[in-house]
This record gives C-alpha cells, sequence and structure tokens, in this order.
C-alpha cells in the first residue's frame, strides 16, 4: 500500500496557517476505505473486514460526521468565508459498500457544515456488483448526480488477473440503472495487465463505447511496489508489458473514443460534452481548493498542502479525542506553486498560459514544438496543450520546461 509523502508534523487542533483563504472554487472529498476484497494491482488507501482493528461501518461513518464538523470549525475560526462546495466526491475504496442511508447522512452533514452548491457535481464511485437499482435511486435522491463505475476490462481473463469480482456483463446493468435514477455516468477502464493483447484492449474500449456513456477513464496500469501483482511479476508468473506496447494501446483508446464522438480534456479522460468532464477532477489538476475527509485523504486549501493518518483505528482515535485527523503538511511557496501550474495544469486540454513559465521554460518550447510534443498554433497564441504524442510524454515535456 503506498506510503504517504513526507512533511512538517500537522498541528492536533487543525489550525491552518493564516494564508488569506481566497474565494476559489472549493470541492470536498470523502474517502470510504472499505473493499470486499483487495485487488492485486491496488496500493489505495483501502481494507477488508479482517483488516479494520474493530472499526466497524457504522462506527467509521460516526467518525466522518464528527470530522466535517471539526473541520467547519476550523475554517471559522481561521475567519475563511462560507463557500458552499462546487464538487463532492465520494471514493474509496468501494463507498457502495455503505448503505444508502449512510451516504445520504454524509451528504447532509456537508450540506449543514459547507453548503453544497446549486448545480454542484457529486460524484460516487460503484463496483458494478455492489449497488442495485433501488440503492442508485437512494443516491440520486440523496443529492448524487454521477456515478463512476469501476469496469477495468471487459475481458474475463484480464479481470481475473487483476482480481476483479464482478461479471462484464453486470457493467452495462449498473450503468442502465444509474442512467433510469437520472445520474450521469462514467465507466473507468485500465490498460496494461500483464499478458492483456491489444485486441482484448480494442473488445473492452469497444464494450464501454457501446454502453454510451457520458464520460471514460483510461488509466496506464503502475505495478506499485508491495502490491500482489508487484510480487506474481517478480516471481515470473506474469509478464509485464513493455512501454511500447502502453503507448500503442493509449493511441487506440484515443483514436476510438474520438472516433465516437468523445473528446479528451485530461491525458486519461475523455468526455462526449464539455458538460460531463469530471469537474472535481478537474479541480486538483487546476489547483483550486479541496477538503478531504476519512483515514489518508489529502487536502489543499491556498498552498497549504495535508493529509490524514492512514488506518481506520489511527484515524477512529483522533477523532474521539476531538484531534484533527492530519498527519503531516507542507506550506508550498511561490516556486513550488508555479511548478504545480506546469505539472498539473499541462496535462488538460486548455494547457497552461506561456507567460507563466520561466525564461528557461520559455525558452525550450521551439524545440517542444518542432519534436511535435506541444501543438505551434497553441504556443504562438500564449497557450502551452500538449499534441497526441505530447500527451504520451507529459512527464518530460514537464521536466522539459521545469529544467534550470
Amino acid at each position: 500500500m503506498a506510503s504517504l509523502p513526507r512533511g512538517e508534523v500537522a498541528p492536533r487542533d487543525g489550525s491552518i496557517p493564516s494564508v488569506g483563504l481566497p474565494e476559489t472554487p472549493f470541492g470536498v472529498y470523502l474517502h470510504i476505505p472499505f473493499c470486499t476484497v483487495r485487488c492485486g494491482y491496488c496500493d489505495f488507501n483501502t481494507y477488508t473486514a479482517t483488516e479494520l482493528r474493530g472499526v466497524t461501518r457504522h462506527s467509521f461513518v460516526d467518525d466522518l460526521l464528527a470530522e466535517i464538523v471539526f473541520a467547519e470549525h476550523v475554517l471559522a475560526d481561521n475567519g475563511s468565508p462560507r463557500r458552499p462546495a462546487a464538487t463532492v466526491f465520494i471514493g474509496g475504496g468501494t463507498p457502495t459498500l455503505l448503505p444508502e442511508g449512510d451516504i445520504a447522512r454524509v451528504l447532509d452533514a456537508v450540506r449543514t457544515s459547507f453548503g453544497i452548491a446549486d448545480g454542484a457535481e457529486v460524484t460516487i464511485e460503484a463496483n458494478p456488483d455492489t449497488v442495485t437499482r433501488e440503492s442508485l435511486r437512494a443516491f440520486a435522491d440523496a443529492g448524487v448526480t454521477r456515478v463512476s463505475v469501476g469496469m477495468q476490462s471487459a475481458v474475463p481473463r484480464v479481470l481475473s488477473i487483476l482480481d476483479r469480482t464482478h461479471e462484464p456483463a453486470s457493467v452495462g446493468t449498473a450503468v442502465a440503472w444509474a442512467k433510469d435514477a437520472g445520474l450521469q455516468t462514467s465507466v473507468d477502464l485500465i490498460y496494461g495487465t500483464p499478458g492483456e493483447t491489444l485486441d482484448e484492449w480494442r473488445t473492452s474500449l469497444s464494450a464501454a463505447i457501446a454502453l454510451e456513456t457520458d464520460h471514460i477513464s483510461a488509466y496506464s496500469l503502475i505495478v506499485e511496489e508491495g502490491t500482489a501483482l508487484e510480487r506474481r511479476i517478480r516471481r515470473g508468473e506474469l509478464e509485464p508489458i513493455d512501454d511500447d506496447t502502453h503507448a500503442d494501446m493509449y493511441e487506440m483508446a484515443d483514436a476510438l473514443l474520438t472516433e465516437a464522438g468523445f473528446d479528451w480534456y485530461e491525458v486519461s479522460n475523455w468526455s462526449r460534452a464539455a458538460d460531463a468532464r469530471s469537474r472535481h477532477n478537474l479541480s486538483y489538476w487546476q489547483g483550486t481548493d479541496w477538503w478531504g475527509f476519512g483515514p489518508g485523504a489529502h487536502s489543499h486549501l491556498n498552498g497549504v498542502r495535508w493529509w490524514n493518518v492512514k488506518h481506520p483505528a489511527a484515524y477512529a482515535e483522533r477523532i474521539a479525542a476531538g484531534e484533527s485527523p492530519a498527519l503531516e503538511r507542507e506550506v508550498l511557496d511561490a516556486d513550488q506553486r508555479a511548478d504545480e501550474v506546469v505539472l498539473l495544469g499541462l496535462r488538460v486540454r486548455d494547457g497552461i498560459a506561456l507567460d507563466g513559465l520561466t525564461p528557461t521554460g520559455r525558452s525550450a518550447v521551439a524545440g517542444l514544438i518542432a519534436d511535435g510534443l506541444v501543438e505551434g498554433p497553441q504556443a504562438i497564441a500564449g497557450r502551452l496543450v500538449l499534441t497526441s504524442r505530447g500527451r504520451l510524454l507529459a512527464d518530460f515535456v514537464v521536466r522539459t520546461l521545469l529544467s534550470d
């Protein structure tokens, strides 16, 4: 499981440096850390029933509600203006393992402590075998507007390697039920599973397109150290896919999705229309503010970033003591914030302003245009936007622009 970054110790009272919290878009992330089984590739902060050390789903929800109230008081003490959430994202883990009534309770707590803006995007992640027609209608009644279904693949053999428990057909059923409930729909795909062929990847893409969802995410599988999948590869049981095949899979995804009427708006995300983009995830790439609740959740307010203790039991202890669950934090200086504008902003279709680069970064642009990595006409107009090839080499472009 991924370790948390290192920073300065966060104060137990949750106080935030006086950084003049602005009236910028504000989002709320709610981390639900429960899973029925742990998928072999996953290093997210999730826990099965045997790993919870006395924490129950019911007690966890009470702790989550208490943290929401705690945050309300922290912001009031800081003198921050009340900013209703423009986006709410309920992620995990598998949030749909919670009863619908608990999801409603959590959203009601967000409304009470922060407010939820009119027209807000409220997303819940779901495994296709953890929802019903009735549960999705209940989520919609509670204020959810969008469901993101973990499809990953339409090929049973690939799902088995990933330790996914659902049948491919259940994805279509879940999406149909979500549409019937009036929810926007998205599916998540993973490419680059060991042994996956280009034909199998094409099958998954075609199946996702046939669902006629509003949004599709396609993420390259990263084999994280310490996961069951990494151990299987290390033992020689599975052969990882090489970088060239990963690139071929990405190019296939972009071509097929574009042909089907989807537009890319972030390196790994495509939507049928601009209003179907994930506004919450865009807020991360655009560097706006959000407060993350739950074990291991990350938050950011105007250059101050912090992260909570990881284990639900440690989280519960902090909440019971009336203390902030934040473990550590960092306060970004002006140079770090400028670097993050490039690092994050370049991933989105709108790109970044050329005049925000350092002189060294601006001098590198001509070479990037010549190499076919950024769009020439947009650069001349003052915006730096990745080409299709540039998206494959986004990390290289970022390093080039930020090099001394």
